[in-house]
């Protein structure tokens, strides 16, 4: 029987896996589609790939295999042995397909010289989804003149219609990096972005190919000792031991259900460090759990209605996802311990959970326009909260989208009080090759609440305008360069301007990775009722000039307010400086050093302050260093260290902050078989500048140095992927 590729090419389904060093030997194989016709998306729109580069394909009953033959100087191939998805600065090789040949969803298989994989969803108008995992298997070498790679992708690791014939869009690809490169058969421009999946190639699969059975069972066990300072009543020590299981099966070629018993929601992974002092908002964190990670994509829309951060610390969950025709469905179950362990001792509702859901529908139409609606509900005793919303996205033309969504909500707390009202958003934008432009027109009423969502400000009516422009001179060593300007006006339901905004900007990218931005901010804000001036003007650099260095670099100064001001004071102007820096060395490609430091500063001027007595230093300054090393024994195998410092010094009469001092120590071993199957052994010591003496009032005391440790822990986690 033979797989047809049409409309202009066909190849076999062969009866002998092609092996790598077929390829590296130029061993004859089986009839295969050869694909050699590589164009430069970046950066040179329509260019011809720098360095000759050949893919090609074939079929057997239960796999993709696509084997790649890439020229190269060995010397200025950029890759490392590190762990997996974490190739996003090498060299690498990509198949994108889209299965349902919706031409907007596509699964992306990459793999860098040493065969470490990289594997996610596109989705044109919404970005990449990185979570996504799945089983598939890599080869790779150098050679004299470059490096080949082979990828077996088995059917049953994708979903895809249950039909006689397949018609996929396919895209292969390649990225060099020291250039800025990546080239695509087929050509794929950024004349026609938003549509990315919407470009790739149309293949027939004429052969009856099927993902046949596909049942997953993880089991999975937790062990894990601690002592920490509870600073109500000292410290504490504590072991958990803990097992589930988390399942999933493929119903009908179309829809996952995942279900979990006792589920694995744990995180192994450290937050980045990010500045938490005198933010008016919610710092956001991104979600880091496997099983909240995976598919999330599926449950977002124009505002953030679900962001799963706010489930902190389920005992179950369940999920079920699919894709029939142009249909999509997503539902989401889980309850929530956290609540209950947060009231008061005397509270009734102690020790209750609450239950959380997200249930999403989407109907795509035209060729990448969709209609959908989503529902989440938050219970807690007589606490609820719900949402509802309608959401679209119609493509007006070649470059042009619109995006809007409607929602509504009702709130009830347990004293009885209700607060209900709608939210609006619409936004036209254009991403052009040259050209770039967005207009985003946001409302949420006084009464709208998300309790699932993260939605950081409500009574706006806020409009934002960004327009950029980029010269993409070609055969030069400047990739790009323009300018840009963002404008934004908000109004409260009182008809006040909240804040405006107007920030020109000026940016330059170069080859190897370098990237220089200038942007200068005028801006008014009121807060507490009170009207603050303010400004800001910015300088970063971003850098892999070599190959064995990464360098970035921001530094910000201007006027920012202080909007937690000490005892007696009202919010006031002060003088705002900001820098961060970050720089990673790789000496070989198993071993990586990585800096970053951070630094916050807020200072007082007799210009804003009512007594000059007060007006001298800082009003506070927030210091955060971290460094990190990773050591990658093999593609399994790899041993990381964090050390972390965050200290903030303040000026107590102008501020409300404690004089703290934090040290953490964060060490992982991970032995990462592939998705599903991993061990990992961990320790974290953190020490802060506190005492705790219960014969004392207070028991808590800030001491000069971070000596106590105030949280250590050694955990063991083990899961193993059974596949029927």
């Amino acid at each position: 029987m033979e797989a047809l590729l049409h409309p202009t090419h066909a190849t076999h389904r062969v009866a002998r896996a092609p092996k790598l060093a077929d390829f590296v030997n130029g061993v004859p194989r089986e009839r295969e589609l050869a694909i050699s016709d590589f164009r430069q998306m970046d950066p040179t729109n329509g260019a011809p790939v720098s360095q000759p580069t050949t893919a090609y394909l074939s079929f057997d009953t239960r796999n993709l295999y696509v084997g790649w033959i890439c020229k190269d100087d060995p010397a200025k191939v950029r890759a490392r042995i590190a762990k997996r998805k974490d190739i996003e600065s090498d060299d690498r090789v990509t198949i994108n397909i889209d299965t349902f040949h919706d031409h907007k969803h596509a699964y992306w298989f990459d793999v860098n010289p040493y065969a470490i994989q990289f594997d996610g969803i596109t989705t044109d108008g919404q970005g990449d989804d990185r979570s996504f995992e799945t089983l598939w298997y890599t080869e790779a070498q150098f050679t004299a003149d470059g490096y080949v790679v082979l990828q077996t992708i088995p059917f049953r690791s994708m979903r895809f219609p249950n039909a006689p014939k397949q018609v996929w869009g396919v895209m292969l690809g390649r990225f060099i990096y020291r250039n800025n490169e990546f080239s695509m058969w087929p050509f794929v421009s950024r004349s026609r972005f938003p549509q990315f999946v919407g470009q790739f190639a149309d293949m027939e699969i004429a052969g009856d190919i099927s993902p046949g059975r596909n049942l997953q069972f993880i089991p999975y066990g937790l062990f894990s000792n601690s002592r920490y300072l509870d600073r109500a009543t000292g410290f504490k020590t504590g072991t958990e031991a803990r097992g589930g299981l988390d399942a999933r099966m493929v119903l009908k070629d179309a829809f996952t259900l995942d279900l979990a018993l006792n589920p694995d929601f744990s995180q192994v992974e450290s937050d980045e460090p990010q500045v938490t002092v005198n933010q008016r908002y919610e710092v956001f964190f991104p979600e880091k759990r496997p099983f909240f990670m995976e598919k999330a994509s599926l449950f977002n829309t124009p505002e953030q209605l679900f962001f799963s951060r706010r489930i902190v610390d389920p005992q179950f969950g369940a999920r079920l996802t699919g894709t029939v025709g142009r249909w999509s469905l997503g539902v989401l179950a889980a309850d929530d311990r956290a609540p209950g362990k947060r009231v008061a001792a005397e509270d009734s509702r102690l020790g209750n959970h609450a239950v959380d859901g997200v249930f999403r529908v989407e109907r795509e139409f035209g060729r990448q326009s969709h209609v959908g609606a989503l529902v989440t509900s938050y219970n807690f005793g007589s606490n609820f909260n719900q949402v509802a919303s309608l959401d679209t996205r119609i493509e007006l033309g070649r470059n042009w989208t619109f995006l809007g969504q409607g929602s509504t909500s009702e709130t009830r707390s347990r004293g009885g009080a209700r607060l209900a009202g709608p939210g609006y958003y619409a936004s036209l934008r254009t991403n052009g090759l040259h050209f770039q432009f967005v207009s985003t027109y946001t409302d949420r009423s006084p009464g709208f609440r998300a309790a699932l969502g993260y939605i950081p400000r409500v009574d706006i009516r806020e409009w934002t305008h960004t327009a950029l422009y980029r010269w993409r001179p070609k055969k030069s060593f400047l990739v790009s360069f323009g300018p840009g300007v963002t404008e934004l006006v908000n109004w409260n339901r009182e008809g006040q301007v909240q804040d405006w905004l107007v920030r020109p900007s000026f940016a330059v990218e170069m080859r190897r990775a370098t990237t220089l931005r200038i942007l200068h901010t005028e801006s008014f804000e009121l807060f507490q009722k009170t009207g603050f001036r303010k400004n800001n003007t910015d300088l970063s650099l971003s850098t892999e000039w070599y190959r064995w260095l990464a360098l970035s670099a921001d530094y910000n100064w201007g006027k920012g307010i202080n909007y937690y001001p000490g005892s007696g004071l009202r919010p006031f102007l002060a003088q705002s400086r900001n820098a961060s820096l970050g720089l990673t060395i790789r000496p070989q490609p198993r071993l990586s050093f990585t800096e970053s430091y951070i630094h916050s500063r807020l200072g007082a001027t007799r210009e804003w302050l009512p007594d000059a007595a007060l007006a001298t230093g800082a009003i506070f300054n927030n210091h955060i260093l971290r460094s990190k090393v990773n050591y990658q024994f093999s593609r399994e195998l790899s041993l990381r260290a964090i050390f972390d410092y965050n200290g903030v010094l303040p000026n107590c009469r102008l501020v409300p902050l404690d004089r703290s001092k934090r040290l953490g120590a964060d060490v992982l071993l991970t032995y990462l078989l592939h998705p599903g199957t991993a061990l990992y052994i961990g320790y974290s010591n953190v020490r802060e500048n506190l005492a705790f003496d219960p014969l004392q009032s207070p028991a808590l005391q800030r001491t000069a140095f971070p000596d106590t440790a105030t949280g250590r822990q050694v955990f063991i986690k083990l899961s193993y992927l059974l596949r029927y």
